[in-house]
């Protein structure tokens, strides 16, 4: 008993070292946001002068609302590309070529973003060099928002595939093959009844891309081009200038969208759940009565 107490307390305090080790960083990040001493690490007193001068800033408003399409129009892609991925190798398991399959789609995940990017860029150039000789001037075809979108919908779509794969695992099949004997078509089956239970996992899926996009720094620098710099390139390049407090407001904003979003969907995955257990317990429920009268 003695010895379980003293695991416990240790595992306390491990679990919250981590946290602290964690989240403490983000505190004083967000506490000296409100700095207004142009040195990042010395306290000169409140002050929000650093949040106008950000959204005044237009070369950051832009980077910010360029990465943002491209997270979402990527996530999105690799979101629909990971869910047929992932459903192909959940239930379908064993076809011809699967093995490989299953190699190709988790790649991007296990490559080193050096390796990625320089082999979309190499892809890339092999297109606009086939394009110039059939249309002659490639301008339209440079690097920018679609090539940054190509490279990043492919690292996302990995990711998203193990994700939906691993729900799909676990997920019982019984409503499936009862939908199956009543003579559904498979694709019924999967709108109505698959498509709704793994919905959580997509929505996590999703999620995951676009803060995969966010964050991407190594692929995009591959696959930019002039007039198309991304969130993190901007900050990268102005942290090699130095320390700039408007970096420590751009954070703050970050993390606070980030953490409402998450809350968010968190708390209606969590009312879904909910629901489902709810309406399972009454179906039981009303079975249960069925049977009892047909008694």
């Amino acid at each position: 008993m003695a010895n379980k107490q003293k695991l416990s307390w240790f595992l306390k305090a491990m679990l919250f070292l981590g946290l602290a080790f964690l989240y403490i960083p983000l505190i004083v990040l967000v506490v000296y946001s409100f700095n207004d001493s142009k040195l990042v690490t010395i306290w000169g007193g409140f002050s929000t002068k650093w949040y106008a001068k950000l959204l005044n800033n237009d070369q950051i408003l832009e980077a910010a609302w360029l990465s943002l399409r491209i997270a979402i129009v990527s996530s999105l892609a690799a979101t629909v590309l990971g869910t047929l991925a992932g459903y192909a190798l959940a239930r379908i398991k064993r076809f011809r070529g699967s093995t490989l399959f299953a190699g190709m789609v988790s790649a991007p995940m296990v490559m080193p973003d050096v390796i990625t990017g320089l082999s979309m860029l190499l892809l890339i150039i092999q297109v606009q060099t086939m394009l110039q000789g059939i249309f002659g001037n490639t301008s339209s075809f440079g690097n920018g928002f679609f090539t940054i979108f190509l490279g990043h919908a492919t690292l996302c779509m990995a990711y998203i595939t193990v994700v939906i794969r691993a729900r799909l695992a676990e997920l019982d099949q019984s409503l499936e093959e009862a939908a199956m004997d009543l003579g559904a078509r498979p694709l019924k089956i999967f709108f109505v009844i698959t498509l709704p239970l793994i919905m959580p996992a997509i929505v996590s899926g999703f999620l995951l891309g676009v803060t995969l996009s966010l964050d991407d720094l190594v692929i995009t620098s591959f696959l930019s081009g002039p007039g198309s710099s991304t969130l993190p390139q901007v900050i990268f390049s102005k942290i090699k200038l130095g320390l700039d407090p408007q970096m420590n407001v751009l954070a703050t904003i970050l993390i606070g969208i980030i953490g409402t979003l998450v809350i968010v969907i968190n708390y209606w995955m969590m009312r879904q759940a909910t629901k489902r257990d709810r309406e399972a317990a009454e179906a039981y429920r009303q079975e249960k009565l069925a049977a009892e009268k047909t008694n």
